[in-house]
């Protein structure tokens, strides 16, 4: 589990690093790992690999949307069955999420019922859209597992597949990238989707509303899925010794899942330099204490966190604001506080924040990468959300000879390209800054300790 106890010198570097070791790995060839550095190759590349494929595609995404995006993706897959009719199609997503729209969207045709139109205009494709339920309400927990997996090939990024991640229009958000071609790790994300989500009750086909199952005579069996996905991890066999290149998958739901130690026992294995990335900062506290331990020890950090107006949540002031919309300053206030505090560090150039926006684009990357050893691919955003509630994943790649580091060194510079460094924590805005009607809201939320409450489930 992530830690809430300080970490300290007794917890040595050792039993961290022993922690690493003994995690199982499975072998990957240098040439079948590629990364990618801009939306639009990640979705020509997605959409490549579909009309390739030959035996199965299985898309895992907390949404896939009924736009342009999601619209290219539908027909490659409806294409790519036509002309090979024994391939497997299988689409996962949020079952909560597929009922409703964009927040502050009015539209009231959803994603579930672009499904349903979807399987009564093709009824003999067989491309099955299933909706996972990972709690009986989305605020305490949804799909948000990553993955195309396609033959021997896995797609991973935190990316869901709509307009703005594909950059289809002129808008786009910012994610990380990454292809790998590896049959044993593509095995183990497909068997797991297999035995842990597809068998379960709990599932529903969304292209069938006779199938669909009413939230009222389904909670004990999503009470049951949970319960059972607290205890289910990828199931393979590891066959990489430490010294070569090497990838450990992880899965994990709630605070003591294996994903979770291993996120605690990698940033503490950190000798020299930690660098992480997060959209939105909301770090747990227990997370918060172990990075001020490392800074203590004279590790150097360095934090990559998205403007307030490259958040998904941010709305623009002619536009109406509603509660969501004043998270952007909520994290803004959390970044603020938490440079304060550690202000002698970023003078002394121990660590470095830096803060991306470009125009009015979105930024989504997430990832941690340890010394020039280590780095963690995931959509999890570290905070108490993706901590407790909802279904997580991650692909750890240990690298000891340094194969991958030209890549990960241009994937960084391509990160840090829009980004400004923040040298002072009075350089970003306070609540006195705010516009009017964001200033009054926050003012009474934290009245009544309601801003805590917001920052802990979302």
């Amino acid at each position: 589990m992530i830690r809430s106890k300080k970490y300290n010198k007794s917890d040595t570097y050792d039993s961290h690093q022993k922690f690493l070791m003994e995690l199982p790995k499975i072998i990957q060839k240098i040439d079948h790992f590629k990364i990618l550095y801009s939306p639009k190759e990640f979705s020509d590349e997605l959409l490549y690999s579909i009309s390739k494929a030959y035996n199965h595609i299985c898309l895992v995404t907390l949404y896939l949307d009924g736009d342009q995006g999601g619209k290219k993706i539908i027909d490659a897959l409806l294409q790519v069955k036509k002309l090979r009719p024994q391939i497997k199609i299988k689409i996962l997503v949020d079952w909560h999420r597929a009922q409703r729209n964009r927040i502050g969207s009015s539209k009231e045709y959803t994603n579930m019922d672009w499904y349903a139109d979807i399987v009564k205009k093709y009824p003999n494709t067989e491309i099955a859209i299933y909706g996972i339920p990972i709690n009986i309400n989305e605020i305490l927990g949804v799909l948000h597992l990553k993955g195309c997996i396609i033959d021997d090939k896995i797609l991973y990024s935190g990316a869901n597949l709509s307009d703005e991640y594909l950059h289809i229009n002129t808008k786009y958000r910012y994610d990380r990238y990454h292809v790998i071609r590896n049959q044993q790790l593509s095995d183990s994300m497909l068997n797991y989707i297999d035995e842990a989500l597809l068998s379960s009750k709990a599932t529903n086909n969304l292209g069938y509303e006779h199938s669909l199952k009413k939230l009222s005579k389904n909670r004990n069996r999503i009470r049951l899925l949970r319960r059972n996905l607290r205890k289910i991890c990828y199931c393979y066999h590891g066959n990489a010794e430490f010294n070569e290149l090497a990838i450990a998958p992880l899965v994990g739901l709630g605070k003591n899942s294996t994903l979770n130690q291993t996120i605690y026992h990698l940033i503490c294995s950190t000798k020299n330099k930690i660098i992480l990335c997060t959209p939105y900062f909301n770090i747990s506290n227990a997370l918060i204490r172990t990075f001020i331990c490392l800074l203590n020890q004279g590790i150097k950090m360095e934090i990559i966190v998205g403007d307030k107006i490259a958040n998904d949540f941010y709305v623009p002031a002619h536009q109406p604001f509603t509660l969501m919309s004043s998270l952007p300053y909520l994290y803004e206030l959390n970044l603020r506080y938490f440079l304060k505090k550690l202000q002698k560090y970023i003078d002394n150039k121990q660590l470095t924040v830096r803060m991306w926006r470009e125009g009015n684009n979105g930024y989504h990357v997430k990832g941690i990468w340890i010394d020039d050893e280590w780095q963690l691919l995931t959509g999890n955003n570290l905070n108490l959300r993706a901590i407790r509630f909802d279904l997580e994943n991650a692909l750890l790649i240990h690298d000891p000879c340094k194969a991958l580091l030209q890549q990960k060194n241009k994937e960084l510079n391509n990160i840090r390209t829009h980004t400004n460094i923040i040298t002072h924590y009075a350089s970003l805005q306070q609540i006195s800054d705010y516009p009017t009607r964001v200033r009054q809201l926050l003012y009474r939320m934290h009245k009544i300790r309601f801003d805590r409450l917001i920052i802990r489930i979302l």
